[in-house]
């Protein structure tokens, strides 16, 4: 794997753990009745984040 490669790689990792942390962060700032409006439960947002990403 040259070095750009792994640079390139490591970039993208990077930048989809943020974007999971910022949907969580998002999403567990919301008050149960918005998380049930959208058809979420609390214990499953890191669920739906992670699903998010892909």
């Amino acid at each position: 794997m040259s070095l750009v490669t792994f640079a390139t790689h490591l970039r993208s990792s990077m930048e989809r753990y943020r974007n999971y942390r910022r949907a969580v962060r998002e999403l567990s700032a919301l008050d149960d009745r918005q998380l049930c409006d959208i058809g979420l439960v609390r214990s499953r947002i890191e669920e739906v984040a992670r699903g998010a990403l892909h």
